[in-house]
């Protein structure tokens, strides 16, 4: 056999995509795959470049592959993006290519592309990264993404120089609770006041998580502390007014309530300060304090330069 037919055998009967492109990266040859792949025939993909087919938020990926490609000749890393299909969706695409010369003048002929869908694997990574940042029990971001997501609005409020408040929620009493009705009704509970929490607190840029144990954070991005407070009181108002069913009790119900700290920074007045350390600090002082005057209140904690009530 020769090369080229050597070459046919191989494209022609490969499950990825093989294409061929120049150094404009217009596609001079794909391999029949790409129908079943994409939903393009060759001949639909053949004389167009990749503004055609990837998505255009991906072309600078595609862009910066190329001038790698260029220094080293081949890829050893793949590139991943996305590729229109012929029906309007997309596909994960993991693309690994190798500079193809010419064997008497060593001149760049074109760049052969190797494609394979990796869709379905793409969905379960996304699928086992979302697991990995929520609370199993109650639905909520997890400790971790609490701490990630403390971190990037304080430096989001710090840079925009906007306030940045913040909620620590425990549920009172709680280990009695666990001791006494056992810890699957603790559980219960304990689900019951992060479903509360979520449906007062409904803006998309605000973080819900579990913090540890019974307790919830809340941050709240471009939130004043009058605004803070108000939103603190209403949680603390709607848990109090929730009825949790339990045959232990005379009515048949269990009332539970929870103790609040809030705390607000204004990033213009703190820039010396060691945040967003400093404000866990105060809100988790003022969460002891509600605890010290008898639990289910609100209780505020104050920085040594806090806003004013009427800063936005």
């Amino acid at each position: 056999m020769t090369d080229d037919v050597d070459f046919r055998l191989l494209t022609q009967n490969s499950v990825d995509m093989v294409c061929f492109v120049g150094l404009d990266l217009v596609m001079s040859y794909a391999s029949p795959s790409c129908s079943q792949i994409l939903g393009w025939s060759p001949e639909e993909m053949c004389g167009k470049g990749p503004d055609v087919f990837v998505l255009q938020e991906d072309l600078p990926i595609v862009a910066a592959a190329q001038e790698k490609l260029m220094i080293n000749g081949v890829d050893h890393e793949p590139t991943t993006v996305r590729m229109w299909k012929k029906d309007g969706s997309f596909a994960w695409m993991e693309i690994y290519a190798r500079v193809v010369k010419d064997e008497s003048m060593g001149e760049v002929k074109g760049i052969v592309l190797t494609m394979r869908d990796i869709t379905v694997r793409k969905h379960r990574e996304d699928s086992l990264e979302s697991l990995a940042q929520i609370d199993g029990l109650t639905g909520l971001a997890n400790r971790r993404m609490f701490d990630l997501g403390l971190d990037r609005e304080w430096k989001r409020s710090f840079r925009e120089e906007t306030n940045l408040s913040l909620l620590l929620i425990d549920v009172d009493y709680f280990k009695n609770l666990n001791d006494r009705y056992g810890h699957r009704f603790g559980d219960e509970c304990l689900k019951a006041v992060a479903a509360e929490i979520r449906r007062i607190v409904h803006r998309a840029s605000d973080v819900l998580a579990r913090y540890g144990g019974e307790e919830i954070g809340v941050i709240l991005p471009g939130t004043g502390l009058q605004g803070a407070q108000q939103l603190a009181e209403a949680i603390r108002n709607g848990i109090e007014q929730m009825r949790i069913r339990h045959d232990g009790q005379p009515d048949g119900v269990l009332r539970i309530t929870v103790s609040i700290g809030v705390g607000t920074v204004f990033a213009r007045h703190c820039r010396i300060m060691n945040m967003p350390e400093a404000l866990l600090e105060i809100v988790d002082e003022a969460l002891y304090m509600a605890k010290q005057r008898g639990r289910n209140c609100v209780v505020t904690g104050y920085l040594a330069e806090s806003p004013k009530d009427g800063v936005p």
